[in-house]
């Protein structure tokens, strides 16, 4: 491409494409897979703007200003800066955890409309696991209400090809080789209270139950066909 570029451009041109190129922001913020309303009554508009617009662009922007120390973060992908945080600074951890979890939680939510429902495989492997749906739901949100302070709640696929819940402070993600319980996400619940304070106050059970009717099964089991496909080939 760059060869094709230097043929084509002139020089002035050129210098102003490497530059650019040179100081592009290797992370960047995606726009929401929805409308800021589309999940309302649920979680409102001014919630998900904010969420989206205000504290997850932080994330993204101070990941971003790591690069300038630490250059290697340019050429990983999130999960592999995860499977390794521990070799990386703090900021690095948080915001880069930070930018993993919303990336993947604005991923795992629909319109109420298009949500789905478990695939056959996922509905076999919590019943094997859980007992029923119920009961990893009811598991979940006890994860999602004893989770003192602020982080996340977590259904995750373990190295047994096992279904587990657990949760995690702050940013933290079982992807990180810094966590107790390690596994891969397939559903993640944001318990930090900017995620739901605006509408619900200290009522994080309220939003933790009214959340299961937003869930994105189709997402969900794609990260399961996924996860499992990856633990079997290992």
């Amino acid at each position: 491409m760059l060869t094709i570029l230097k043929a084509k451009l002139p020089a002035t041109l050129l210098c102003l494409f490497l530059a650019a190129s040179a100081h592009a922001e290797p992370f960047t913020l995606a726009p929401l897979p929805y409308a800021a309303d589309a999940l309302a009554p649920v979680i409102d508009k001014d919630t998900m703007q904010i969420h989206h617009g205000r504290h997850h662009q932080a994330y993204v922007n101070n990941l971003n200003a790591q690069v300038a120390s630490t250059p290697e973060l340019a050429s990983l992908s999130l999960e592999a800066m995860m499977s390794q945080i521990s070799r990386f600074n703090t900021a690095v951890r948080n915001n880069g955890g930070g930018h993993y979890n919303h990336q993947l939680f604005w991923q795992l939510m629909a319109p109420q409309a298009d949500v789905g429902e478990p695939s056959a495989a996922l509905k076999k492997a919590i019943e094997r696991d859980f007992g029923s749906i119920d009961a990893m739901q009811k598991s979940f949100n006890q994860a999602a209400a004893t989770r003192f302070g602020s982080g996340w709640a977590w259904l995750i696929v373990d190295k047994e090809h096992k279904l587990q819940v657990t949760s995690t402070p702050n940013q933290d993600n079982p992807l990180m080789d810094v966590v107790e319980v390690q596994g891969t996400p397939i559903l993640a619940l944001d318990v930090w209270e900017h995620a739901y304070y605006l509408q619900y106050q200290n009522k994080r059970g309220d939003y933790a139950t009214a959340w299961w009717t937003i869930v994105n099964w189709h997402k969900v089991n794609e990260l399961y066909r996924h996860a499992t496909e990856q633990t079997k080939a290992h």
